[in-house]
């Protein structure tokens, strides 16, 4: 275990290299110049040139990725072009709204996408399969700004149940984790349904019901956790999809994550704020997947992590 997990460690260096690269080349490529936003629409030449300098965009794109790899290292992501605060710490105040957003949008996504899937596995070909497929494939096709604009028109503006933006009490919380965990719900029971089809038919699972255990033992002890490795490595590209696509959520429902703030430095050409981000972001999805590889040892013994 000891010598995988050093592995796998290592193996996330290359992968956090290449992120930081392609969003750092990406960032210039945008059109626009940072220190002209800096220095307003009305300053000189000589002012803007002055506050490249300051910031060391003058220097050679090596340069200045070599320092900001440099300084990461050292925990220090810069500082954002359009206010001066730490990215830091402008990462921090935002940061844990967006992973709030994710966990409860995942552990969603993960009641109703077991629920269905298994229901499903159990009733195959049944009406109530169809149904539940049905509903799936609406769910998994139906972009989630849309589905916060329909949940905010019935439940916020029409009834008047639940509030139309914000973040931090109960009922803000509702909206906004069901339009973001109903696509991954989707896909979480496509993936228990298959997956369960395929173990309900072994042979283990013949001999225990020929034993007389209770069906509902041998779908949930027997089959259900032989089912679970593949959902589980859905679950966690699900969760690293969640802090991704949390930017349209957070957009749409006003929420101050790091999603919205991404997209706004990215209006702004605040490059420290956009490479800090997505570096916090890559660093969270490589830790996910991480633990779902070490939880496969966990469901299966058998299982040999090398």
């Amino acid at each position: 275990m000891f010598i995988y997990t050093l592995k796998r460690l290592l193996q996330t260096i290359p992968v956090l290299i290449g992120v930081t690269l392609v969003v750092f080349l990406m960032m210039h490529l945008i059109p626009g110049d940072p220190a002209q936003i800096m220095a307003g629409e009305r300053a000189s030449e000589e002012q803007i040139e002055l506050t490249r300098d300051r910031l060391g965009l003058n220097d050679p794109l090596p340069v200045q990725y070599a320092t900001f790899v440099g300084n990461a290292i050292q925990g220090d992501l810069g500082n954002s072009i359009r206010n001066g605060r730490a990215v830091t710490t402008e990462i921090g105040t935002r940061f844990w709204v967006t992973v709030e957003l994710a966990f409860y949008s995942t552990l969603l996504s993960i009641f109703m996408g077991l629920m269905a899937g298994i229901i499903s596995a159990t009733r195959r070909n049944s009406p109530v399969d169809m149904f539940i497929m049905v509903f799936a494939l609406f769910g998994l096709s139906m972009p989630n700004f849309w589905l916060g604009l329909m949940l905010i028109q019935y439940f916020a503006l029409n009834i008047d149940w639940l509030p139309v933006s914000g973040w931090g009490s109960p009922q803000a919380l509702i909206l906004p984790v069901i339009t973001l965990g109903t696509a991954g719900a989707a896909i979480i029971a496509r993936m228990t349904r298959s997956s369960m089809l395929e173990v309900i038919h072994q042979d283990y699972i013949r001999t225990a019901r020929a034993k007389g255990v209770k069906e509902r033992y041998v779908i949930y002890k027997h089959a259900l956790r032989n089912a679970l490795i593949p959902v589980v490595t859905v679950v966690g590209l699900q969760f690293g999809a969640l802090l991704g696509g949390a930017v349209l959520t957070e957009t749409v429902f006003a929420i101050n994550g790091l999603g919205r703030l991404v997209v706004d430095a990215i209006g702004q050409r605040d490059f420290p704020i956009v490479q800090g981000s997505v570096l916090v972001l890559a660093l969270l999805f490589v830790l996910v997947n991480f633990l779902v590889d070490i939880s496969y040892r966990f469901l299966n013994k058998r299982i040999e992590l090398d």
